[in-house]
């Protein structure tokens, strides 16, 4: 079998064709992704929606003494972060002080009957 003078022209032109063909999808689903990112970047809205369930949270882990020390914290951070427009890190920090009041009031509820077996 002889190789023919074309098959490497062809072999190397066929891998340029497909790296930049990879490229293009590549760029076109980046760009896609930071479309779909901006229009749903959070609101102010969003943080107030986040910051209630997070008080809530925070309330009923309380009424059965369970609420959590880091709790407020994250709370407080929060604010701040809302008051300076990063409604994105302030979500965060309300979802972390919700899931705290969450796990706190479960946790105080398993255990309430907990204590030395003899």
């Amino acid at each position: 079998m002889k190789n023919s003078a074309l098959t490497v022209p062809i072999g190397i032109i066929m891998t340029i064709f497909l790296a930049s063909a990879c490229t293009a999808t590549g760029d076109a689903k980046k760009a896609e992704a930071q479309q779909t990112a901006a229009a749903k970047a959070p609101t102010k809205a969003d943080f107030e929606t986040a910051y209630a369930a997070a008080k809530a949270a925070q309330k009923k882990a309380a009424s059965v003494g369970g609420e959590w020390r880091d709790i407020g914290k994250f709370l407080k951070q929060a604010e701040q972060a809302a008051e300076g427009g990063d409604y994105a890190k302030a979500i965060v920090l309300t979802n972390k002080a919700r899931f705290q009041g969450e796990m706190g009031y479960q946790q105080t509820l398993a255990q309430k009957d907990a204590g030395p077996r003899f």
